[in-house]
């Protein structure tokens, strides 16, 4: 029992940290190099007229150091919903794996597609089993978007790293430049944009989470490596192509030189 003064509210890790107990932190491997974990960074979901764009950056990072400068962080969980994986890569992309599996699964069994709002609450239960391992520092927060078939629209679901689940109405982000994305987000959403307006917007706000946030990689056209963007509509699942994103971020950088008075410059 706590006195008012002293509750230590809902936080059980906060709790742990007043009361002078640390989650172990994973020890240095031989040779003095710290044990190097890669991250995935930022990545962006936005609802339009007829569904959600996710996108997200390609950069992913151990330390201060790019450990990939293509890694790929948007994944179709089945036909007509997505994953986008922010945290530590490795157990992110096992999650991945496994709910594609149990949607797969679900309905060769079933011989139906588990409802959207069920597609959420398993991933909420996947993130809430890796707890243990958050606790050591192996987060993984994903992002999970879909076109609901039974309502006819476009939804998106924002966790925690205890698995709670949260909808949001119309943008969500995480990851190491979310707060970036977020705001650019924010200043351009319409309820009613289109595709391609969405596109551009999740490209834009991408293009400024990686002028602002480090780990957050921009395009890179002599590598030819740019933000990963698909779509989720009544047409199911459907990712843009490389030439497709390279022509926008063209035109992006043209209108950015153009209001700016100067020339813009691509980070990558």
């Amino acid at each position: 029992m706590f006195r008012a003064e002293d509750d230590p509210g809902p936080s059980f890790a906060a709790l742990m940290a007043r009361a002078g107990v640390q989650p172990p932190v994973p020890s240095p491997v031989a040779g003095g190099h710290g044990l190097d974990i890669t991250h995935g960074t930022t990545v962006v979901a936005v609802r339009y007229a007829e569904g959600v764009v996710m996108a997200g950056d390609r950069r992913a990072t151990s330390g201060n150091l790019i450990s990939h400068r293509d890694m790929e962080k948007v994944y179709p969980a089945d036909r007509h919903s997505g994953v986008a994986i922010a945290g530590a890569a490795g157990p992110a992309m096992e999650m991945v794996r496994l709910f594609q599996l149990q949607l797969e699964h679900y309905e060769k069994v079933e011989g139906q597609a588990l409802s959207l709002e069920g597609k959420a609450n398993q991933l909420s239960v996947m993130i809430r089993g890796n707890l243990p391992m958050a606790m050591q520092g192996l987060v993984v927060v994903p992002l999970f978007a879909g076109y609901d078939l039974r309502r006819g629209l476009g939804r998106l679901f924002q966790y925690d790293v205890t698995g709670g689940r949260y909808e949001e109405t119309n943008y969500a982000a995480t990851g190491s430049g979310s707060l970036f994305a977020a705001t650019v987000v924010k200043m351009g959403y319409r309820p009613d944009l289109s595709a391609d307006d969405a596109i551009d917007l999740v490209l834009s706000a991408l293009f400024q989470a990686a002028d602002e946030d480090s780990a957050t990689g921009g395009p890179d056209p002599i590598r030819g490596i740019y933000p990963i963007v698909a779509t989720i509509s009544a047409a199911g699942f459907d990712r843009q192509s490389n030439e497709s994103i390279s022509a926008r971020f063209a035109s992006l950088i043209g209108r950015m030189s153009t209001e700016s008075g100067g020339s813009a410059t691509v980070t990558s």
